[in-house]
């Protein structure tokens, strides 16, 4: 399901959402690579589990994110509901050298398997 219509309350709450570069390098990553858990946004962004899980709960309640457990670890994704909106927003700023880091040390990090999932679809099949 696609939002057509955003009311001024969920608008306002999506541009706060990605009004923090934390933020906008979390959906960036989500958007590109597709399901990660915070240890892996941790790894790649070079951030502490507090300021990563803090900014993973302001983008879930916020509404764009979701998530999934897969044995002990939490993936989250972008919501299909928002997906279309949070790609369009964020065509802008994808030429940015931080980000195309943070989308190089994924790669790097998954091509040593050091990623977790990795540890828990090892066939590397994209998860839900």
């Amino acid at each position: 399901m696609r939002l057509k219509h955003f009311n001024l309350p969920f608008s306002v709450q999506l541009f706060k959402a990605l009004s923090d570069e934390a933020r906008v390098r979390i959906l960036v990553l989500l958007q590109e690579k597709g399901n990660l858990c915070i240890s892996d946004l941790e790894l790649i962004l070079d951030f502490t589990q507090t300021k990563t899980s803090r900014h993973i709960t302001y983008l879930r309640n916020a509404g764009i994110l979701a998530s999934r457990k897969a044995d002990q670890y939490v993936f989250y994704y972008i919501k299909e509901e928002v997906e279309n909106f949070v790609r369009q927003m964020l065509k802008y700023v994808q030429s940015d050298g931080r980000l195309k880091k943070d989308l190089e040390i994924h790669d790097i990090l998954e091509s040593n398997r050091e990623l977790a999932k990795n540890k828990v679809d090892p066939d590397n099949r994209r998860l839900p």
